[in-house]
């Protein structure tokens, strides 16, 4: 598994594991959750992403018992984190509105929260999860330098943030900005053109993408985007999650797909997204399909 380095010090599996749906699983025993990291780390994806809201604020605590069951499997990984989002749910029970957070205090309550709950005493990477209208940068970048020296994380990113909202954040911070989580996926193309990749790749700066396969979409349409990556999926010997994943992977920014799955065999698969060949007449096919029309 190819890895790239978001800073000197760190550097992330090519596909990332992301764990947002795994409280939904019937089964989150230890046991099970450590039988999906592993099967995971068997094909060299050793990042793993995570956010204090997921599974209402019980996915980390779940992951943390299978590392909690066996702690040798830390040192085997990176885990991302994210903070920000407050919904009336699990330790924000009572929140009367849902809203964004970035204030010092909720961003060091929450590094710590997440820091129990999984189990560890590092997280590699803290993500600002949405942006907010009604952040204070430079008490915000005051206090995620802050984490960042306090050796509880060690770096920091953002998620779903507009070059604007990249830029006031990243002006109030010493330690630099490293990576942005966006969707992007054959659903949602609008990144290649609407200047956020462009943005992101000038800077050098490897973006993650969220929900690569459309959030299932890619996988149960029936209309043009299928009958594209079907074709390739037939020409190369594998299946439409393998196709939608090599197109990401394709792209000379180095985009880092973030696939989320609770089914083992389906994690097992992961990595068949490296066997496909995608030049550029193949890429161009899927995006043609995806924009509806040929290219101006």
């Amino acid at each position: 598994m190819e890895r790239v380095a978001l800073k000197k010090d760190l550097s992330f599996s090519r596909i990332i594991y992301g764990m947002w749906r795994v409280a939904d699983d019937a089964d989150t025993s230890p046991s099970h959750v450590e039988a999906k990291i592993q099967a995971a780390l068997d094909q060299g994806i050793t990042t793993f992403d995570q956010a204090d809201i997921y599974g209402g604020y019980t996915a980390e605590a779940i992951m943390g018992g299978a590392l909690k069951a066996n702690p040798a499997l830390r040192a085997r990984m990176e885990i991302v984190s994210k903070c920000d989002i407050v919904v009336d749910a699990g330790r924000h029970a009572g929140a009367t509105v849902k809203h964004y957070d970035t204030s010092k205090a909720h961003i060091n309550a929450s590094v710590d929260a997440s820091l129990a709950d999984m189990g560890t005493e590092h997280i590699d990477l803290l993500l600002i999860h949405r942006p907010d209208p009604f952040m204070d940068h430079h008490e915000t970048g005051a206090a995620l330098d802050a984490v960042v020296a306090s050796g509880k994380v060690g770096a920091i990113g953002v998620s779903n943030f507009k070059p604007w909202d990249w830029e006031l954040l990243q002006s109030a911070m010493t330690n630099t900005l490293v990576t942005n989580q966006i969707e992007i996926s054959l659903a949602e193309i609008s990144p290649f053109t609407n200047g956020d990749l462009a943005f992101h790749q000038r800077l050098g700066t490897h973006l993650m993408a969220w929900s690569p396969l459309g959030g299932g979409s890619l996988m149960t349409g029936q209309g043009a985007v299928a009958k594209a990556m079907d074709k390739v999926a037939a020409d190369q010997g594998v299946d439409r999650a393998a196709v939608a994943v090599a197109f990401l992977l394709a792209h000379p920014a180095k985009i880092l797909p973030v696939m989320g799955t609770n089914n083992i065999d389906r994690i097992k698969g992961i990595s068949d997204a490296l066997k496909v060949k995608m030049d550029r007449q193949t890429w161009f096919k899927l995006y043609e399909a995806a924009l509806g029309r040929e290219v101006a």
